[in-house]
């Protein structure tokens, strides 16, 4: 498993420990138009390939579990490039309930009758 350690430049863990599975992402899209229009080079900001990929895949909102299987890396390797595009202002992270909310609000009726029907189950 040597391509993992090379595209995370040999970091193990990510900075950001606030990045859950269901951590809803999006691309800051001004931002990261201005970086990916620079070219397909490294760059001044030191992006990966996959972090390219990323921010395509984040123009819809997407879940880091969703990116991860996407990206067909692990959790632990996606999270820590995750953490590099938030740093620098190209990815959003939202926790779902904000999205949740930023949507209309959470319907706790719904939840309600979810949980009991799981319970019944």
């Amino acid at each position: 498993m040597v391509r993992p350690y090379t595209i995370t430049r040999g970091r193990t863990a990510p900075e950001r420990d606030d990045l859950t599975l269901i951590t809803v992402l999006t691309t800051a899209e001004e931002e990261a138009d201005a970086v990916l229009a620079r070219g397909s080079r490294a760059g001044a900001r030191g992006l990966q390939p996959e972090h390219r990929l990323i921010l395509d895949r984040c123009r819809r909102p997407a879940a880091v579990a969703e990116v991860a299987a996407g990206l067909d890396l692990p959790v632990s390797v996606t999270k820590i490039l995750l953490g590099d595009l938030v740093t620098q202002g190209l990815l959003k992270a939202r926790a779902p309930l904000s999205v949740a909310r930023a949507a209309g609000g959470v319907d706790l009726g719904l939840l309600t009758a979810v949980r009991e029907g799981l319970r019944r189950l």
